[in-house]
């Protein structure tokens, strides 16, 4: 499989917008915030998720999109937390990152 070096941040579509997210290797999953997935009508999976951090944890809802990264399209899923707070509406964790990304911080 070819691999696609990508940075940091980079540019996500999801939902036919164009948002700049975080790039994580230390999460498993991926996260958006709750006013985007609002704003984007994104569609509850009907199922949860306990996430652990260094604040804590929190059972957040999840919602299923399709995402294109770098060109490469894929169906994937998010925890929907208030991000009000973060620089960053969209975290995107090793889950997606599996499948064929590299990651370059000097990018």
């Amino acid at each position: 499989m070819d691999k696609v070096c990508i940075g940091l941040v980079e540019d996500v579509e999801v939902g036919g917008k164009v948002i700049k997210a975080k790039i994580d290797t230390g999460a498993r999953g991926n996260s958006i915030s709750k006013s985007l997935a609002e704003e984007l009508g994104l569609e509850g999976l009907g199922k949860t998720i306990l996430v652990k951090s260094a604040s804590g944890q929190q059972v957040r809802p999840l919602v299923g999109a399709e995402i294109v990264l770098k060109g490469k399209k894929l169906d994937t899923h998010f925890n929907v937390a208030d991000r009000s707070h973060l620089q960053y509406q969209i975290l995107i964790g090793v889950e997606v990152l599996k499948q064929g990304f590299l990651i370059d911080p000097s990018l």
